[in-house]
């Protein structure tokens, strides 16, 4: 499979987007002090969207394919661990 292969762009559901929003919010009114517009608060979410969430995707997916990998490895040795002994 290729790195880098062409998926659909990682979208929200409107619920998700409204937790989203509601969290920004909240930070910058407990951590700055200060209060974000509704049209900052989705001109950041989709900042966070294009740009944040493909990358966090794609460290899960190296994160799985590794974890994978170790399983993988286990199920190798645990295989061989089931031999009887032939003498």
């Amino acid at each position: 499979m290729k790195k880098g292969r062409n998926i659909s762009q990682i979208k929200l559901s409107d619920k998700q987007k409204e937790k989203l929003k509601d969290e920004i919010t909240a930070f910058y009114l407990d951590v700055r002090g200060e209060e974000i517009g509704m049209i900052e608060q989705l001109q950041l979410l989709e900042l966070f969207e294009e740009k944040m969430a493909p990358v966090i995707y794609n460290r899960a997916l190296d994160d799985v394919k590794r974890w994978f990998g170790q399983m993988m490895e286990n199920l190798d040795s645990d295989y061989y661990t089931l031999y009887k002994n032939e003498d």
